[in-house]
């Protein structure tokens, strides 16, 4: 079999066509089997990702997301960014599945790129790009982990076009999370990614697509929830009519032995509801032995698994119930 003579390091994984010329590599080498063009006037030297490797659809889609978006990037207008929800893949915002025709999430196809244009600059137009237009007073830019990208306000007010209210605050949330100090908090003291205010500015700053549910989700928004799976679970109770529960707070018993930083919390009555997702055997264990000590200490504990958040009934009437509601 031939050998591939070398390419210059200085190309990097991915990287333009003309980028490829002036370092004086021919087309023939630009057509080599090691090389994949993955749009026009682009090649990688990185694999395609294998979606059946990875088997959690929500991190495979987000790897297909940022796979695309560093394939797309060296062919990227100045006047170009990415928004949406290839903008909230990079800043790593929580975002719903996209599900095909059978209602499976989407495989090696993966959800849309999107790019979009900062003023009078023309629409990126290709197979697998969605092109949007922004005004420069609407959107604020910026570059994160080599990505040109719509900041994360700016994101989050983009998002809006497309997702519903719950997910919006959950990508809300995310974006302003604060990472206070306490017993069972980690990563004290990181910056959050946006403020609240921030993301007001920008819901603002002119006409919106999804402005009411905009409008909504912003006064839900709260800046100590750890999970979409929280913010999904605390806008049911909220819509439900029952109070709002304290988010991540630190448990402790009547002798100040540290019992657990708990999901959502209602301190007065002694309730505690906890989010199970999939987790390992070793975090598993823990949160069993977290739950004993709880109840031991005189807590009721609701736990919440993916299937009891989706039969809203039996949920809801656990949760008044042990509040006396």
């Amino acid at each position: 079999m031939r050998r591939h003579s070398d390419l210059p390091e200085e190309l990097g994984s991915t990287f333009s066509v003309a980028l490829a010329r002036r370092h004086g590599i021919g087309h023939g080498r630009l057509r080599g089997s090691d090389l994949r063009a993955p749009f026009p006037g682009v090649r990688t030297r990185r694999e395609a990702l294998d979606p059946a490797t990875i088997t959690d659809p929500y991190e495979r889609q987000r790897l297909l997301r940022l796979s695309r978006a560093a394939d797309y990037a060296p062919r990227m207008h100045s006047g170009h960014f990415f928004s949406h929800q290839t903008a909230a893949a990079i800043w790593g915002a929580p975002l719903p599945l996209v599900l095909d025709e059978r209602g499976d999430p989407a495989g090696a196809a993966g959800p849309a790129l999107h790019v979009c244009a900062l003023g009078p600059v023309a629409l990126p137009r290709m197979a697998g790009v969605e092109g949007h237009r922004s005004l420069r007073r609407m959107t604020e830019v910026c570059d994160h982990r080599g990505f040109r990208v719509a900041s994360p306000a700016a994101t989050w007010v983009s998002l809006a076009a497309e997702l519903g209210t719950v997910d919006l605050l959950a990508a809300g949330d995310y974006f302003c999370r604060e990472w206070k100090p306490g017993v069972g908090r980690p990563a004290v003291g990181r910056r959050p990614l946006a403020t609240i205010e921030q993301l007001k500015e920008a819901m603002n700053a002119g006409r919106r697509q999804g402005i009411a549910k905009l409008r909504t989700a912003i006064e839900l928004i709260r800046v100590d929830s750890w999970s979409p799976r929280e913010s999904r679970l605390r806008w049911l109770i909220i819509t439900s009519g029952l109070p709002e529960p304290q988010l991540n707070q630190d448990v402790f018993d009547d002798r100040g032995r540290f019992l657990g930083c708990v999901d959502l919390v209602y301190p007065a009555q002694k309730v505690a509801v906890e989010y199970h997702g999939l987790q390992h055997s070793a975090q598993w264990s823990r949160d069993v032995e977290r739950a004993a000590a709880l109840r031991a200490a005189g807590w009721t504990v609701i736990e919440v698994t993916a299937a009891l958040l989706r039969d809203e009934t039996t949920l809801l009437r656990r949760i008044r119930s042990a509040l006396g509601a």
